[in-house]
């Protein structure tokens, strides 16, 4: 008869720090949640930009390397030296 009156006294005791527990583990994720989904979209939002940054750079590299192209060419044209593929009829005329 004690054990039984010992166990139920302290059922709710012990029940308690459960409770607790999952009630501030609970508040916790509340609150984080908002933090979580905002830096979700700062992400989302850099990414896209390091993609933009990556396609300009790209882009400029290839730009670079098509003058350089054509400022060869137009000097194997002027030096009487031309490549089978450089049109030196369009160097004649710039």
């Amino acid at each position: 008869m004690r054990i039984a009156y010992f166990i139920l006294t302290s059922l709710p005791l012990l029940l308690t720090g459960c409770v607790v527990g999952t009630v501030a583990k609970t508040a916790v994720d509340v609150v984080t949640l908002p933090v979580k989904a905002v830096s979700a979209g700062v992400d989302a939002t850099t990414s896209r930009k390091k993609a933009d940054e990556k396609r300009g750079r790209e882009a400029r590299r290839e730009d670079e390397q098509r003058g350089k192209q054509i400022r060869l060419a137009d000097e194997r044209c002027r030096k009487g030296k031309p490549l089978p593929t450089d049109d030196c009829a369009a160097v004649i005329q710039r």
